[in-house]
């Protein structure tokens, strides 16, 4: 097992819009209104490549593996790597209460405990200037929620 690092930095309208987030369902049938069949093949072609975060954290592992951004063998290493992430935008949070050094040092804590059982982990803070920050830690091989996705790095 071990834990693929994620991070992202964006527009927040960006963020919002679901249709790139979420992976490609069902295919639509004949009789599918064409607003659901124009969404399945944006889903389709944008989802794959979109290093925007995915609606559920497991997903990542959908994507290529250039979006990775660090990977880490034990849960402790992983959570080392969060807490950088957290630092470097922490001055930037839009809330004082994120920028909280002791809510951010318990933030890196339940994600190594998270980890340790095999859990994915990730976070979201709004940042000045109407932006996004979302950084992620994927369990891999396997993932506790979705246990038959492979390991981007075998592809």
């Amino acid at each position: 097992m071990h834990h693929h690092g994620y991070a992202w930095l964006g527009e927040k309208a960006t963020f919002d819009e679901e249709g790139l987030r979420r992976r490609p369902g069902a295919p639509p049938t004949a009789t599918s209104p064409e607003n659901v069949v124009q969404r399945y093949r944006r889903a389709v072609a944008e989802f794959p490549e979109s290093d925007v975060p995915p609606i559920q954290t497991a997903h990542w592992l959908m994507k290529p593996a250039s979006l990775i951004r660090g990977t880490r063998v034990e849960p402790k290493e992983a959570g080392e790597w969060l807490g950088l992430q957290l630092a470097e935008f922490a001055p930037r949070f839009a809330s004082k209460g994120d920028r909280e050094v002791t809510r951010l040092v318990l933030l890196v804590k339940a994600a190594v405990e998270r980890l340790s059982w095999g859990g994915d982990v990730s976070l979201g803070h709004y940042v000045t200037g109407n932006a996004f920050h979302s950084v992620a830690l994927v369990t891999c091989s396997p993932n506790r929620a979705e246990p038959t996705l492979p390991c981007p790095l075998d592809g």
